[in-house]
């Protein structure tokens, strides 16, 4: 399976899911997709800008995504309106689901930030995640996303984002 090599751009509605809801629902254009990995290039879907302290996502931003189908992650590179690289912004989640012309990510609360340089790396929202109560609901789940976090960070700390994720 990959992308519609035709002329027109073929789009994917990407489906943020969290605690059973819709979180966030933007389209971006379908890059390829191999069967096991999705890729979507999507201009910064939040309103205005999103300041986190160490990024800033902003109006004209670029992400090109990454989603597995037997990962437990996403992998967001993240570039200005300039094209200048920003970093990586990594959502831990279900592996994705896509029936269709539509994505669906389940998000597992936990994050990876990486800067572009790698000299940033830092894990975000670990006490939204303590707080979800998925460890005591599904354990597995809770395992593997831990998992996912760290081996995101092991990558980043080893110098593995310097080129999109395989």
């Amino acid at each position: 399976m990959s992308a519609n090599s035709g002329g027109a751009e073929e789009l994917l509605e990407v489906v943020l899911v969290k605690g059973g809801r819709t979180k966030i629902r933007y389209q971006g254009v379908l890059l390829a997709d191999d069967g096991t990995r999705v890729a979507v290039r999507a201009a910064w879907a939040g309103a205005g800008v999103r300041d986190f302290g160490f990024v800033r996502f902003e109006p004209g931003d670029v992400f090109t995504e990454y989603y597995w189908r037997d990962r437990w992650y996403a992998v967001k590179e993240v570039r200005d309106a300039g094209g200048r690289l920003k970093g990586w912004y990594c959502d831990i989640t279900r592996p994705a689901v896509r029936t269709g012309a539509e994505l669906v990510v389940e998000d597992l609360d936990l994050d990876l930030w990486v800067s572009a340089d790698g000299a940033d790396v830092r894990r975000l929202d670990e006490d939204e995640f303590a707080a979800s109560g998925l460890a005591e609901t599904d354990p597995r789940a809770a395992a593997a996303a831990l998992a996912a976090l760290d081996a995101l960070e092991r990558l980043a700390l080893e110098g593995g984002f310097s080129a999109p994720p395989a």
